[in-house]
Order: structure tokens, then C-alpha cells, then sequence
């Protein structure tokens, strides 16, 4: 659960203002992400096996361009947006593949794989965020700086969900309103980085960028870029989701349910704060269902919740992006939300580009300080 000192601004409008974003290449500033991590470290990267692009059936036609890592020229009128428009810009943070056909074989397969979110839940989350906006609600959004290969399991999924839910009844109860629940998770693998080398005990290697493009192991094996890595985190993050909806409509997610969990991290006067304000929530409850709303209805059974990364793999967001059949829009089908970061915000950039032209609710990824330290 990364608890840090940025925060994601949801609009689309925001994505184009002058006055908000920064012209300039951020890619010097330093990563200032304060987190913790929810997940253990003692799985073996020995069990994971490989998922090649090449048992996947072939690609059926589809409306995507052919995609490839490194901008091409393209036959897009300037100005106008296309789904692969992005090319013709400048693109930070893009692994450099050392086999493009390979990367174009996976790319095609995941053209042909069913999308992992649908545009109406895009639409619907949207909707909610317009809600936040006004101030009739509120939105929490967290999760892991990154998500792993190694670490991905049920239980980690679980407790990333579960605390989301506990903070989402702690704001709603003392906020007295609607929390919009964004988890960023079932997509978030790519790691910006301010450098493109990591040098140790003078052995000069590409940097570790995320388990979908390389791995964190520091050998010339581990960190080469490998395409068939984006196939597993497509299969991730689908499953991933995949749990998060069962976690959030088939009843572990009933409110007096929430109310009695533990947070396991939390001791001293944070815990007894947090026990204090659980009974009161019990307390809430218990008249509510005196009142005829019993514990079975379907607003205390289940729950609203979405998904968010950052838009970096520009080749793999392009590949899961659709044209919608009801309103003719493009959306990026690998989250309800994306965002663009910090080192990637630049106007005339290839991230800004491909983001001006789908649908869904957008951020910007900006960083607040502690004005009481200067």
C-alpha cells in the first residue's frame, strides 16, 4: 500500500492545462515515494513458469495499428489523434527490446485477448469521480508502488483489499459520505526510473523497470527486456481482478464484515482509535437494521471497486486499447483509470499524446511538500 507524498489527480481536462503541467523532462527528480510493502519476500522466483505468446491462438483482425517499441513513422495527420498518433512523440521510459519481431509477436497476441475492463465500468467510475468533484464524495486510491511475479497470490490480493475497505468505512463513517474505491493493483508493474543504467561494484547494467519488462535481479540475464513478460502480467492482472470482484460482490465485502476486522499493523493509539471507531460503526449498524435495512441488503453485501496504474508501457496500452461499439470512443482496457507520472508529463510527449485520446478517467501524477520544512 503505497502511502506516499504524491497524489493522482482524476480529470480529464487537467491532462492538457499549461498551468498544471511542466513542459521540461522531470526525468532527473528523484523518486520521493514513501511506502511500505503489505507482501512477503520468501517466494521463490523458481516457481514461476514462463507464459510464451506463442500458445495463444493466432490474432484475430482487429482495429489496433501493428505496434512496435520505438516511435515509426506514421501516416497521421498532425494534430489529430490516432490510436498510434503517440508515436510521432517523443517517448521517455520505454524498455529498448533487443528483438523487435519478438515484441511484435506478443503484441499481436495480446491485440487478439479479450480486454481486462469494459468501457461501461470506465463510464461508471467516471460518473463517480464527477461525484468527488462536485464534493458529494470522496476518493481513496492505494495499493503497491509495483506489483511482482513472485509475490502474486490470493492472500496478497486479499489483504491489499481488505485494508482499502477498512479505511473506505473509516473515511465514509467520519466523512459522512461516499468513498470511491481505487485500488492500484491488477496493472501496476512498470517502474519509471531517472536513470536507464544501475552500476554495482563496477559491473554497468540496464535498471530494473518492472517485473513486465525485466527482472530485479542484478545479472545481464535478469535485466535484458523480455516481451513475453508483458503476456504474464496481462494474465496477472486479469486474475487479479478477476478476485477483486468476487472479493467485492460475493459477500466478503459485507459491511459488518469490514467493521470486524483487525488492522493487524496498527498498535498503541492508532489501534485503539481505530477499535473505538469500529464500535461505533457496530453501534451505526445496529440501529440501521432496526430501522429494516438488514445486514443482507445489497448495499451492505457488496461494494464499488476499481482499478488504476500508470500509463507507461505506451506498445502494451496501445495493444489493450478498444474502440467502444455504443459511443464510437477509444478506451484503454487494461484499468477503469490511468495516469500519467512524473518523469513522463511532458505537453509534447508520446504519454500525454495517447492519453488526450481515450476515454477513460485520466490523472496526473504530481508531488505535494511539506512547505513547514523550508
Amino acid at each position: 500500500m503505497a502511502l506516499t507524498s504524491s497524489s493522482v489527480v482524476s480529470t480529464k481536462s487537467l491532462i492538457q492545462s499549461k498551468t498544471l503541467l511542466s513542459s521540461s523532462s522531470s526525468s532527473t527528480k528523484p523518486n520521493n515515494h514513501s511506502s511500505f510493502s503489505l507482501l512477503p519476500t520468501n517466494y521463490s522466483r523458481s516457481i514461476i513458469k514462463p507464459i510464451s505468446a506463442i500458445h495463444a491462438a493466432e490474432p484475430a483482425k482487429s482495429t489496433n495499428t501493428k505496434s512496435s517499441a520505438t516511435p515509426v513513422p506514421t501516416t497521421t495527420t498532425p494534430g489529430k489523434w490516432s490510436i498510434d498518433s503517440w508515436r510521432t512523440k517523443k517517448a521517455l521510459q520505454l524498455p529498448e527490446y533487443p528483438n523487435q519481431q519478438d515484441l511484435e509477436t506478443v503484441l499481436q497476441t495480446l491485440e487478439a485477448f479479450p480486454p481486462i475492463v469494459f468501457a461501461g465500468e470506465a463510464r461508471k467510475l467516471e460518473d463517480r469521480l464527477a461525484d468527488a468533484a462536485m464534493g458529494n464524495a470522496f476518493l481513496l486510491q492505494g495499493g503497491d508502488c509495483a506489483e511482482s511475479f513472485k509475490e502474486f497470490n490470493a492472500n496478497n490480493i486479499r489483504d491489499t483489499f481488505r485494508i482499502l475497505l477498512q479505511m473506505g468505512v473509516v473515511l465514509m463513517y467520519g466523512g459522512q459520505m461516499p468513498v470511491i474505491k481505487v485500488g492500484r493493483m491488477a496493472g501496476q508493474f512498470a517502474k519509471p526510473r531517472s536513470d536507464n543504467f544501475e552500476e554495482k561494484d563496477g559491473v554497468k547494467l540496464p535498471s530494473y523497470r518492472g517485473d513486465n519488462i525485466n527482472g530485479d535481479a542484478f545479472t545481464e540475464k535478469d535485466r535484458i527486456p523480455d516481451p513475453q513478460r508483458l503476456i504474464r502480467a496481462y494474465c496477472q492482472s486479469a486474475a487479479t481482478l478477476n478476485l477483486l470482484r468476487a472479493f467485492a460482490t460475493g459477500g466478503y465485502a459485507a459491511m459488518q464484515r469490514v467493521t470486524q476486522w483487525n488492522l493487524d499493523f496498527m498498535e498503541g493509539e492508532q489501534g485503539d482509535r481505530y477499535r473505538d471507531l469500529s464500535e461505533r460503526v457496530d453501534d451505526a449498524l445496529g440501529f440501521m437494521s432496526a430501522a429494516g435495512l438488514t445486514v443482507d441488503h445489497p448495499i451492505m453485501t457488496t461494494t464499488e471497486f476499481w482499478t488504476s496504474h500508470e500509463c507507461l508501457h505506451l506498445p502494451y496500452e496501445q495493444a489493450l486499447t478498444r474502440e467502444d461499439s455504443t459511443s464510437g470512443l477509444y478506451y484503454d482496457c487494461s484499468a477503469h483509470m490511468v495516469w500519467v507520472g512524473e518523469r513522463t508529463r511532458q505537453l509534447e510527449g508520446a504519454h500525454v499524446e495517447f492519453l488526450r485520446g481515450v476515454a477513460n478517467p485520466l490523472g496526473i501524477k504530481v508531488y505535494t511538500f511539506d512547505f513547514n520544512t523550508f
